[in-house]
């Protein structure tokens, strides 16, 4: 399309909005303004955008009417506050923040496998998009389920901070200073100290026992792949800034030996595999800055005729996130406005 479009980011100060904004500079898109918005607290800020300097608006204070898209990149609770009065004024919204997973009435998009779906924005002008680690772990589930099928998957994720937004970045960087300086520390994003210690809680605890970050996981891994895909996960949270990592277990429905789920996870898009001369990734050193998800140590699992095991690492603010909201406005754009 030949029409300058408004782009409207909710949540431009976020680290995952730094990396949208990037990613908009490496792109040519039809998008004529972009206009960053935040809390209050937040107005007044700067960001870089498209060559020039932005000032962080009010979101409290916006027109929607003045954009034709808006990225949601901020919490549950913001996006259930602000994304239906966009979407009433003719706004596409699309929400990275889980509020309408459970809303029928949105479709949820993983652009690796059912980009279709953003058609159907038209019935609310809502997209729900899946979280970063559901797009790190259907990058390499999707390819093996088309092949031979998965009837369950084991999954234990190490998350790093960055997950929980700036307040979890600065709360592990300030008691790292603290505790290495004999000062004491007091926990405020995180349930308990973070900092050289490993949490085994992601998101706020469920009456059901799960948290609310592997509930949404689950969720959303189901309402894509099917719900016939069994899906366990168990997330912690870990001293690293940015980064996350998953030790995946799969149970498939025919048997493949090493060699051949490689070979099929080579030819997915989106996918990185390690062969076995060149080491084991870790987030921060291999996957930083990358938009692939890194796949290492495939091996079949001697405890299972159809097991597999596998170990994943991604850039959780650039791959899991950003990169999937640029591809779902890249295609929004040439498709279907």
């Amino acid at each position: 399309m030949s029409q300058q479009l408004t782009l409207a980011i909710v949540g431009a100060t976020t680290s995952v909005g730094q990396s949208v904004l990037e990613l908009l500079e490496e792109r040519d898109l039809p998008i004529g303004r972009v206009v960053a918005l935040g809390s209050a607290d937040e107005a007044g800020e700067t960001v870089r955008a498209m060559g020039r300097n932005l000032d962080v608006e009010d979101v409290a204070h916006f027109d929607w009417a003045e954009a034709q898209l808006a990225l949601f990149l901020c919490s549950a609770q913001e996006s259930l506050r602000w994304a239906d009065a966009a979407a009433e004024q003719g706004c596409i919204v699309l929400d990275t923040s889980g509020a309408f997973i459970s809303d029928d009435e949105v479709p949820l998009v993983y652009m690796g496998a059912n980009p279709d779906a953003l058609g159907d924005f038209r019935q609310r002008n809502l997209i729900a998009l899946a979280c970063g680690v559901t797009s790190q772990l259907l990058a390499v589930l999707r390819p093996l389920h088309a092949e031979v099928g998965v009837a369950r998957a084991n999954v234990a994720g190490y998350l790093a901070v960055a997950g929980a937004g700036a307040e979890g970045v600065s709360e592990l960087a300030g008691q790292t200073a603290a505790l290495l300086n004999a000062r004491p520390v007091e926990p405020a994003c995180f349930p308990a100290q973070i900092a050289f210690n490993v949490l085994g809680q992601c998101g706020s605890m469920l009456d059901n026992g799960y948290s609310s970050e592997e509930w949404r996981l689950l969720q959303e891994s189901q309402k894509i792949l099917g719900s016939d895909v069994a899906i366990n996960p168990t997330l912690a949270r870990v001293p690293v800034f940015y980064g996350d990592a998953l030790a995946l277990h799969l149970e498939l429905l025919q048997p493949l030996d090493a060699e051949q789920i490689r070979a099929i996870l080579r030819a997915a898009p989106g996918v990185a595999v390690f062969e076995e001369e060149e080491g084991v990734p870790s987030p921060v050193v291999d996957a930083n800055g990358r938009d692939e998800v890194l796949v290492a140590r495939v091996r079949q699992d001697v405890s299972h005729p159809l097991g597999a095991d596998l170990w994943l690492v991604a850039d959780n603010v650039r791959s899991g996130v950003a990169q999937g909201a640029l591809q779902a406005i890249e295609v929004l754009l040439r498709d279907y406005l």
